[in-house]
């Protein structure tokens, strides 16, 4: 996900955005207890994700506030 993509999305799109990757990023750590994970670097590149939409969405709110 590149944050141009992102960036043209707005704010209710970026939160929900910011749900769905928080569910599967939750969904990936159960797979990974239970040894059913394969490729344990999506954790990592999941998390950037949600770090990237957070900042974005950060971003677009004080934006909206001056």
């Amino acid at each position: 996900m590149k944050a141009s993509e992102l960036r043209a999305k707005d704010v209710a799109a970026l939160e929900k955005e910011v749900s769905d990757l928080l569910k599967a990023h939750f969904g990936l750590r159960m797979q990974k207890a239970t040894q059913q994970l394969s490729n344990t670097s999506v954790l990592s590149k999941t998390r950037r994700d949600i770090a990237r939409v957070r900042t974005i969405l950060t971003e677009k709110k004080k934006g909206a506030a001056k």
